[in-house]
């Protein structure tokens, strides 16, 4: 009965669920202007994961196909047979209602279309069309990545504006050069599953300047958000040295795209994002509670 909850909880992908949530907190936090009420956090969090989890289902489902001729995915339960496909699609689906319901009566209407937006876009658009389609798959598939930060200032204002779109823009570009770096350790992989990743269909010197591109791009978009937002210096240095770190090493790679820096360059990806929206939690709740 575990290893079968095991399973079914591995197809929602809770790693990149985690790191999706670490975005939307601190956007409520800055929405707010400080700590907003616990049950409606709670209530964003939980349907956020939920809504997550069912679009990374859905994902599961669909890649099932190629998952088997990757060594990296070989091991996801449909492949293995531990979680049938008609079981992970109704899985998928109560996932997605239940996270549509909760958003909707316990948050607002908005953040809960947002949400079930952003999964369709994943299953739809990324998953079934581009993912097998198109080497740009990543840059226009990451949207669906970025909608978190809508919905967390959604939740608190029950509407959007230019900051939530700044931070939506910090995570559109941020993906590329954090999902690129992985493609490059994992090229054979894809390139026998026949996906089009930049890595497999371009040079890897190519694809490592494309990333050091999106790198700057991510950068000037994540310091415009401390004047816009509003927020301190804590911020504000954050900001720019992890922007500087984060360019630097994707440069480095520009220079010399081997796996193992592609590696590093994807691990400082994941701290980078983490550092800057914990960041600006802090700087709402430190500074402004002063």
């Amino acid at each position: 009965m575990a290893r079968r909850a095991a399973a079914f909880i591995a197809l929602t992908k809770p790693r990149i669920i985690e790191l999706l949530l670490i975005t939307t907190v601190p956007t409520m936090i800055v929405a707010e202007a400080g700590m907003p009420a616990p049950r409606l956090v709670l209530a964003t969090v939980v349907g956020g994961a939920l809504a997550a989890g069912g679009a990374n289902t859905f994902n599961m489902y669909a890649d099932r196909d190629i998952d088997q001729l990757m060594e990296r995915t070989k091991g996801r339960p449909l492949v293995t047979g531990e979680v049938q496909p008609g079981e992970a699609l109704l899985f998928g689906l109560v996932l997605e209602a239940s996270a549509f319901a909760l958003l909707w009566l316990e948050v607002n209407l908005l953040s809960a279309v947002l949400a079930v937006s952003a999964t369709l876009f994943y299953v739809f658009v990324y998953t079934l069309w581009l993912k097998r389609t198109s080497s740009q798959n990543i840059v226009i598939g990451g949207a669906a990545g970025a909608v978190p930060v809508l919905v967390g200032w959604a939740a608190v204002q029950d509407s959007l504006a230019l900051t939530p779109w700044l931070l939506f823009g910090v995570i559109f570009f941020w993906t590329p050069p954090h999902f690129w770096a992985l493609a490059i350790k994992y090229r054979a992989d894809y390139e026998a599953a026949k996906v089009p990743m930049l890595p497999v269909v371009s040079s890897l010197q190519h694809t490592a300047r494309q990333m050091a591109g999106y790198t700057l791009v991510v950068g000037v978009l994540a310091v415009a958000v401390w004047p816009v937002a509003g927020l301190g210096w804590i911020y504000g240095l954050v900001a720019v040295a992890a922007s500087i770190v984060f360019a630097v090493d994707a440069f480095g790679l520009a220079g010399d795209p081997e796996p193992r820096r592609a590696m590093r360059v994807f691990g400082f990806s994941i701290t980078y994002l983490t550092a800057i929206f914990v960041a600006m939690a802090l700087d709402v709740l430190v500074l402004q509670g002063l």
